[in-house]
């Protein structure tokens, strides 16, 4: 937790109180004490510094929020992985920087996941605040959607949500990693990152993304777990600012 983000309702004025993980992580891992400086920002918003001014059963900070905070540099078309895994994947994706995520419903996506717990805004949200804390440098918390049916999606809506010309669609039988990653930093636009089940996409599922603009992205032909994967491509394909 290298930033500690406030929820807007829980900043009044300058003063914002917080309590749970946050003011424990400051007590036992920062070692809080008054008048100490911490990283602080409010999430959707302005990052800063915060001021310790108040230490007990909940903390009290004064906090100064005036930077501008490094936004989204990707978008993610999913096709999640068992919710176990995703629970620990979205983090991480907070963490490296993406805007948005769209999980659809690839051939391969177990269809008993849709179901899952982990969907609820409520579950998924605190696990996207994690990886935000811990990145550090921004506070735009990623949106999460679910499309059942893949064609549809690409079909009737990608080119109208995602008007980029920056597209990777992630397949181990494609290009290799250097041009195209070179391709997603050249200024063409957010870049949109489509990546597949664990059993991988279908040739069909690659087609209709080829039809859509995008280009084929390979890490080799090994074939890897959907976090593991996720994690390489977008630490690969990040730019470097």
């Amino acid at each position: 937790m290298n930033r500690i983000l406030f929820e807007p309702a829980e900043i009044a004025g300058d003063l914002a109180t917080f309590g749970g993980a946050r003011a424990e992580h400051v007590r036992t891992v920062l070692h809080g004490e008054v008048g100490q400086i911490l990283k602080t920002g409010e999430l959707d918003g302005a990052i800063g510094t915060g001021e310790i001014v108040e230490m007990g059963e909940s903390i009290r900070v004064r906090v100064r929020h005036t930077d501008v905070p490094l936004p989204p540099w990707v978008d993610l078309v999913l096709a999640p992985p068992r919710p176990r895994v995703l629970k620990r994947l979205l983090p991480q994706l907070a963490t490296l920087g993406v805007g948005r995520i769209v999980l659809v419903g690839a051939k391969k996506v177990e269809k008993d996941f849709w179901g899952a717990t982990l969907l609820k805004e409520e579950i998924y949200r605190p696990l996207l605040v994690d990886g935000l804390m811990q990145g550090c440098v921004s506070s735009r918390v990623p949106t999460l959607e679910t499309r059942r049916n893949f064609r549809k999606f690409v079909t009737d809506e990608l080119d109208a949500r995602f008007p980029t010309a920056n597209r990777l669609v992630a397949h181990p039988y494609g290009a290799d990693g250097g041009g195209a990653a070179n391709g997603a930093q050249s200024g063409a636009g957010r870049l949109l990152l489509a990546i597949g089940p664990e059993g991988g996409w279908t040739d069909e599922e690659v087609a209709l993304l080829e039809a859509h603009g995008f280009a084929r992205h390979s890490l080799g032909p090994r074939i890897l777990r959907t976090d593991t994967a996720t994690v390489a491509l977008l630490a690969q394909l990040m730019p470097r600012l």
